[in-house]
């Protein structure tokens, strides 16, 4: 297909593309709309008290702000069960490891939390080099609660609240991210949580992959090709 696309003078280029950037900007301008609507979103007070194990021991989830208003949670796919964690979300930890030493300057905490005990989350993340914290919250109800994790009944069912929706969530565990707000007086509130394409916008790679011209090269199947970091040419 690429062998025939269209090839014109450098004067029509700039023109097609010129014509393309004004659509370009429109997004822009609805994106920023749209980010200012996801701001202004009524928050959920979170009153349940949730203690996690990590490379500090145990901490509560206030605890886990670390002096700082904002937490971002990634939901990392990694069951008690499983001996690695889930290719997919480790793309994805591979896009945010190194940028929250620059969130940390506006006053946001980043972190993974998975329901994996602690040791084999620290197993995992030595052999991908990476260095951002990660929690478990293995022996409470965080992943249920915030519905990144599903029951046995759930899973027999092929029925679970994943989403916003009622629908059969494929594996036990999903993906996703969550937003905390702690105010001054320690009280901590949900203010977004966003899941499967909603993280999209998340991924750099992504982004550079919809700039070049296969795309993401997918034929349908989504994200067939990946693999942990350590894996790809095996």
């Amino acid at each position: 297909m690429l062998a025939r696309h269209k090839v014109v003078s450098s004067k029509k280029w700039i023109a097609a593309r010129k014509k393309l950037l004004a659509r370009e900007k429109a997004f822009t301008r609805l994106r920023d709309k749209l980010s200012k609507a996801r701001r202004e979103l009524p928050w959920e007070a979170v009153t349940k008290e949730y203690v996690f194990e990590g490379p500090s021991g145990k901490e509560t989830l206030r605890e886990l702000f670390d002096g700082r208003s904002q937490l971002v949670v990634y939901h990392f796919m990694f069951s008690p069960d499983w001996n690695a964690g889930c290719p997919h979300c480790s793309h994805w930890a591979d896009n945010f490891n190194g940028i929250i030493v620059h969130l940390n300057q506006r006053d946001v905490t980043m972190i993974a939390v998975s329901r994996a005990p602690y040791a084999k989350l620290s197993a995992y993340q030595q052999r991908m080099g990476w260095h951002f914290k990660w929690v478990s919250s293995f022996g409470t109800d965080f992943n249920f609660d915030f519905r990144v994790s599903f029951t046995p009944e759930e899973m027999k069912a092929k029925k679970a609240f994943y989403n916003f929706a009622l629908q059969d969530p494929g594996p036990s565990e999903r993906e996703g991210v969550s937003v905390f707000y702690k105010d001054p007086k320690g009280r901590v509130f949900r203010t977004y949580s966003t899941f499967a394409r909603g993280i999209d916008m998340l991924n750099v790679d992504y982004q550079y992959l919809d700039l070049v011209p296969k795309g993401r090269d997918e034929g349908g199947r989504g994200p067939f090709w990946v693999r942990r970091h350590d894996e790809y040419g095996r």
